[in-house]
């Protein structure tokens, strides 16, 4: 069930978190393509969402897969057959298995000249999407609270004019390209996939905290609320 924790964010805790982000993946995507004859889609890396993206595979007669479009919030600086890539770990844990066409599929070229192929992704996005809106963007979060490649302590976090940029990452030691503020608030949804007990503290810290010092905290829609799907062990933390 989904209740209203601030003005900008709402929480479903549910008992099967990631059944509850592919119903609501799908709802927002037949939405989408009803309205618009589209679906944008920014998909989130990391370990989190891989049953996610395994589960939309049993899915294939759900929507017309043939009008979604698919991108990326992040990218490791690494080729697309990297098992460190974002793009690999969807690809092989159901979207390649997904009848989206591959002209569909927008994969961030982060290895190699980060800063122009950063360039070239925000042109890709404005050329496909309306007001460089996303219908939906999905995001997790780190144990230090950061989210796509929005790290604490980074550059990219005071970007206010680019929609991609290149991050320098010191506490990896790499260099990653990502989404900035500005292009995930015009999106028209977002959720964050966030579960296990690992994650309890900085879930109880991002939600609790006024000053936004963690970069998960700092997301939010001009369209509409945050979602926060979270299982129980995660929102351990959270005052009821």
């Amino acid at each position: 069930m989904t209740k209203s924790y601030d003005d900008k964010r709402d929480l479903a805790i549910v008992d099967d978190p990631v059944q509850y982000s592919c119903d609501y993946f799908l709802k927002i995507a037949k939405e989408a393509i009803e309205k618009e004859g589209q679906f944008s889609v920014a998909l989130s890396g990391g370990s989190t969402p891989k049953a996610l993206y395994n589960k939309l595979k049993d899915y294939k007669d759900a929507i017309d897969w043939s009008k979604v479009l698919v991108f990326f919030s992040d990218e490791r600086s690494v080729g697309p057959n990297d098992p460190d890539s974002n793009f690999h770990m969807a690809m092989t844990n159901g979207f390649a298995d997904l009848p989206i066409p591959t002209d569909h599929i927008f994969r961030m070229k982060a290895e190699t000249n980060a800063h122009e192929n950063a360039a070239l992704y925000e042109n890709i996005i404005k050329s496909k999407l309306k007001n460089e809106s996303f219908d939906l963007i999905l995001l997790g979060m780190g144990d230090d609270g950061h989210t796509a490649s929005l790290f604490p302590g980074t550059d990219a976090l005071n970007e206010t004019s680019k929609l991609i940029v290149e991050n320098n990452v010191p506490q990896k030691n790499t260099l990653r390209m990502t989404f900035t503020y500005p292009l995930i608030a015009k999106a028209k949804h977002i959720f964050f996939l966030v579960t296990g007990d690992g994650k309890a503290d900085m879930v109880q810290k991002v939600l609790s905290d006024k000053e936004q010092k963690y970069p998960s905290g700092k997301v939010f829609s001009e369209k509409n609320k945050v979602l926060w799907i979270l299982d129980e062990k995660s929102s351990a933390n959270l005052s009821s």
